[in-house]
């Protein structure tokens, strides 16, 4: 068993990086600098199963587990890490809430669609004005017969405006109350539902970030997801696999910064050598190499006990935490090393610094890891 994951996570990497060598990386700047969203690159990785890894055979996906899913963003995030971003929202955090807490029936209409890539999902938790205190939140679902009514609006949200169907969440209960809010599944063309701003952003500007908006937005109670106020309950689950899907966007995006970084310092000439032979350069790579591996070691550790059943809240947040936060040092490392040309945008590691700072704020800050990390170990 152990060597056939070997074997499907090596085959995995090597597909997934011929085919971001050959559709990503010459579109990576041009991606970046419009902020285009290439929705049709998503349609193609569903093609070659990488929109529903986690989904079973039966509902159309690859049937696969965390450790082949963590190889391809890795391997996607490695050249582009808005395309990781986009890839991982999708699987880990709309399809999955589907797959985890779904009846039947929609998984049998859903799922198919979100696995091959014929479908876009997203997915609404985050508020303007609540953040991480989701309790607290505004939208709210009210009850009305056999239907129940949105209001209110969601922001941060991958896929926003693209995404075909979306996971959301709304208060159907009092302010700060437990269980106090529900999932819901809710269609583009559903009127009262619509994408609204589009964020200009620091970084994975390629990667889709807008807001949704309900306005007395009427869906049948056959769109709620589980039971009434259960909603928050069930995406702490979909977040812990969530995490180890950062964890893995970060690594790569340390890996690709690295591999630039280390490339750069064996050919770039001072005084007669390679800049890597200098011990300033060459510490500043092994501490990068370092946290690269220490990332890998965090990330496929959680990525395994996830794929065995076991609860993995305390393993993927220490993921999470840690790689996203190696993946800001490394980035950091890679622009001192370029030097100037670390700073401009003919060089790819300005990018990856770039990129590299949202790890440590989405799907929970570094400092929400911490909490969760904290309370695990003081239970």
């Amino acid at each position: 068993m152990v060597s056939e994951i070997a074997e499907n996570q090596e085959l995995i990497a090597q597909s997934v990086r011929d085919l971001s060598e050959r559709l990503i990386r010459p579109n990576v700047r041009q991606w970046d600098e419009s902020q285009y969203f290439p929705a049709d690159l998503f349609r193609q990785l569903g093609e070659q199963g990488l929109m529903g890894m986690l989904v079973p055979e039966a509902y159309g996906g690859s049937g696969l587990g965390y450790r082949e899913y963590v190889t391809a963003i890795v391997e996607l995030s490695r050249v582009d890490g808005a395309v990781g971003l986009s890839m991982a929202a999708h699987n880990s955090l709309c399809t999955n809430h589907i797959l985890l807490f779904g009846n039947e029936a929609q998984k049998e209409h859903y799922l198919p669609r979100l696995a091959t890539g014929e479908w876009l999902g997203a997915w609404g938790l985050t508020e303007p004005n609540t953040g991480s205190d989701a309790g607290n939140m505004r939208t709210t679902a009210v009850r009305d017969g056999d239907d129940w009514v949105l209001n209110g609006a969601k922001n941060f949200i991958t896929h926003g405006r693209s995404g075909q169907v979306a996971v959301v969440i709304a208060r159907t209960g009092e302010p700060n109350t437990p269980h106090n809010a529900t999932a819901f599944i809710i269609e583009r063309n559903t009127p009262g539902f619509a994408g609204g701003k589009k964020e200009d952003k620091l970084g994975m500007r390629a990667s889709e970030t807008a807001e949704l908006i309900f306005t007395d937005c009427r869906i049948p109670d056959s769109q709620r997801l589980g039971v009434v106020g259960d909603g928050f309950v069930q995406s702490l689950k979909v977040l812990d696999g969530g995490r180890i899907s950062i964890a893995a966007l970060s690594l790569g995006i340390a890996w690709g910064a690295y591999d630039a970084a280390l490339a750069y310092a064996q050919e770039r000439q001072q005084f007669g050598q390679p800049i890597a032979n200098f011990q300033g350069i060459s510490f500043k790579l092994a501490d990068m190499a370092t946290d690269v591996e220490a990332a890998r070691l965090l990330t496929y550790q959680a990525a395994d006990l996830k794929d065995e059943g076991k609860t993995v809240t305390k393993q993927s947040a220490m993921a999470k935490l840690f790689a996203s936060e190696a993946a800001v040092r490394v980035a950091n490392e890679a622009v001192q090393i370029f030097g100037g040309y670390g700073y401009i945008k003919d060089f790819p590691v300005e990018k990856f610094y770039r990129d590299a700072k949202l790890c440590t704020i989405g799907e929970g800050t570094s400092e929400i890891q911490k909490l969760v990390i904290s309370r695990q170990i003081l239970k």
